[in-house]
């Protein structure tokens, strides 16, 4: 399964990212933390590990359990699902307080158990043959190569640098240069250095790209479609985290208006909501709905 080894090493680089730079850096120069130092970094990598990645997760989850077709799995698998799903109760992510706390700790458990059963699917699981077709591998390939590139700021911000100076993106993005943050009135960087909720955006949309291309070879018919459901969600809601970041620090801050584009990080019965919700149920029913990839890929052949 190297879709699901490719989304684990792309969290697993991330998270070293992450401990690298808030390691490195003092908190002045980062958002809303406060450790320094190792306790800082590995602090920091444990929160990140605690949203994105486990979102992701539940899509991973779904797949290797299928693969196994064993009932100790499934037990397993539920179990994990249970752990990663606390990222969306109340009070366990804090965008304004980005320190650990005990909350986060069960989502991280959930990802190592997940990372587990895809090693014993690895190993064990029966073969299934990736069912796509060359025109929606290459759509893949446009959409991520395109989110790649407005995701550049966020890239550049885990690792601790700014844009400034490099070509042709340092001048299409502004990064280093000091502004006011909407709201408080705060001076800061435009894109502070550390982790950015426009690159966990960018991992997601990943996700959902590689990952789909493995909803084919899911045999339980209601599992597919929940699958599928699911990556259409996470696309979309990637999409819109990082339409949220961009504009507000390429636009907001630029001061060509106050108007921003809703946020979305965490679940809400909002107007922005209902809309991806519609979104989605449209990527779902025109790309990936079982019905759907089951056409194109007989029009492939």
């Amino acid at each position: 399964m190297p879709e699901v080894w490719a989304v684990w090493f792309l969290f697993g680089v991330a998270s070293l990212a992450v401990l690298e730079t808030y390691w490195r850096l003092p908190p002045s120069e980062t958002w809303k933390v406060t450790n320094t130092g190792f306790v800082g970094g590995i602090g920091r990598a444990f929160v990140f590990l605690s949203f994105s990645a486990a979102l992701a997760t539940i899509a991973v989850l779904a797949i290797v359990v299928d693969r196994l077709e064993d009932p100790r799995a499934n037990v397993i698998a539920i179990v994990a699902l249970v752990l990663c799903a606390t990222v969306a109760y109340p009070g366990v992510q804090t965008p304004s307080y980005l320190d650990p706390k005990w909350s986060n700790t069960y989502a991280v458990v959930g990802i190592g158990v997940a990372v587990a059963l895809s090693a014993w699917a690895s190993r064990r699981a029966t073969r299934e043959p990736v069912r796509t077709t060359q025109a929606g591998d290459r759509a893949r390939l446009v959409v991520g190569c395109i989110t790649v590139f407005f995701a550049a700021p966020y890239i550049a911000a885990e690792l601790g640098f700014f844009l400034d100076g490099v070509p042709l993106l340092g001048w299409i993005f502004q990064t280093g240069k000091i502004a006011p943050e909407p709201g408080s009135g705060r001076l800061h960087a435009t894109v502070h250095h550390g982790h950015h909720h426009g690159l966990d955006g960018l991992l997601l949309v990943l996700t959902a790209l590689l990952l789909s291309r493995l909803l084919g070879g899911i045999r339980r018919p209601v599992l597919r479609s929940l699958t599928a459901a699911y990556l259409s969600l996470m696309i979309v809601y990637g999409l819109t985290n990082m339409a949220n970041d961009l504009w507000i620090e390429q636009v907001v801050k630029r001061g060509w208006t106050g108007w921003q584009i809703p946020d979305v990080l965490l679940p809400a019965a909002s107007g922005a909501w209902a809309a991806m919700i519609g979104v989605a149920a449209l990527f779902y029913f025109v790309l990936f709905r079982p019905g759907a990839l089951h056409r194109s890929t007989q029009h492939s052949g």
